[in-house]
């Protein structure tokens, strides 16, 4: 039987110390590595088919060091793979966990942390050193769900909820309220009057309300909301369902792009025009809303920028719990095309 290829190996066949090779697998930044070297090094691993001893690394560094620098992510469902809002996300945070030397170890979704079995392999600080749960809120529905993130707290140092604040857990997410009411304005600024909204109901109908009652526009709630949904097919159906004895609003706010995609093929199916008859603005920015008949208007949201700084914080260590955690919420911004 072959025996397994050592550092003290490929230290040899590229003609390095020991050392310096453990700093190259390591991702270690303290200690600066010529281009060419780091080369040589990564070329000898190739060559030999050197991999890791992770039995001997876990011995050496103890199980929670060795875990330290290990980032688990926890989804919603699985249809949050589907969604692009949240792919780009996804995105920052392993592109982050990449520039920092940190691995993501693993992407759950919330519902199989009720298995006992999986819940006590996953969280602990012998497995990873910080948890991201994104957007995990939208699965709280009970109070055995809440007892769920109560038991990480008990496990885990690090935890950041991206797209969701949680009492006594770090955030990151973006200003709902802010954002839909910068929308609003704009529409209100382009002479619209009568505006609606579908999508979500959170933060942003705040801000609707808000824009609207501060030009002293009909800020009644049961009057601009005219439906909540979350993506393109609800956002369809709010168009295709709408009542034929009223009138859709001359302009509409959507909570997000994929509901503004929906509001669009709905209203193309009724024959009615974006802008001509109906104007739209929307919230996100996914790549896609470029792309539209007519392009969206949308506000801007930092999607990758939310996952990269929810790595940040757990590598920085300042994703603290209880009066130490911290609450980012990153700004948005106008992004004016044609559907408005």
């Amino acid at each position: 039987m072959k025996s397994a290829v050592t550092q003290n190996d490929v230290a040899k066949e590229a003609g390095v110390t020991r050392s310096m090779v453990s700093y190259v697998i390591s991702g270690n930044s303290d200690r600066s590595v010529a281009p060419e070297t780091r080369k040589r090094i990564l070329d000898a691993i190739e060559r030999l088919g050197y991999r890791p001893n992770k039995a001997a690394q876990a011995l050496q560094q103890g199980d929670v060091g060795f875990a330290a620098n290990k980032i688990g992510v926890v989804l919603c469902t699985s249809e949050t793979f589907l969604r692009p809002y949240y792919a780009e996300i996804l995105s920052g945070i392993h592109i982050e966990a990449h520039k920092q030397n940190f691995q993501v170890s693993f992407i759950r979704f919330f519902h199989e942390l009720k298995n006992p079995v999986l819940f006590n392999s996953l969280i602990h600080e012998e497995e990873i050193g910080g948890l991201i749960l994104v957007a995990t809120d939208q699965c709280l529905k009970t109070d055995e769900d809440k007892k769920i993130i109560a038991k990480i707290k008990e496990r885990l140092s690090k935890i950041v909820c991206v797209e969701f604040q949680y009492e006594g857990l770090s955030s990151v997410m973006f200003d709902r309220q802010a954002t839909a009411q910068r929308a609003t304005e704009y529409l209100i600024q382009k002479g619209f009057s009568e505006i609606g909204y579908i999508g979500e109901d959170d933060d942003r109908v705040h801000g609707v309300q808000l824009a609207l009652s501060e030009k002293n526009l009909d800020a009644k709630r049961d009057n601009f909301f005219i439906a909540e949904t979350f993506d393109m097919s609800g956002g369809f159906n709010a168009i295709d369902s709408f009542p034929a004895d009223k009138k859709i609003p001359r302009a509409i706010v959507c909570g997000s792009d994929e509901v503004a995609i929906g509001v669009l093929r709905g209203l193309s199916k009724k024959n009615i025009s974006v802008p001509n008859d109906v104007a739209i603005i929307s919230i996100d920015n996914i790549e896609i809303s470029e792309y539209t008949c007519p392009p969206l208007t949308t506000m801007n949201v930092q999607k990758k920028a939310m996952g990269e700084q929810a790595v940040k914080m757990i590598v920085s260590g300042t994703a603290g719990k209880d009066e130490c955690a911290l609450k980012i919420m990153l700004p948005s911004s106008l992004i004016v095309r044609e559907s408005c």
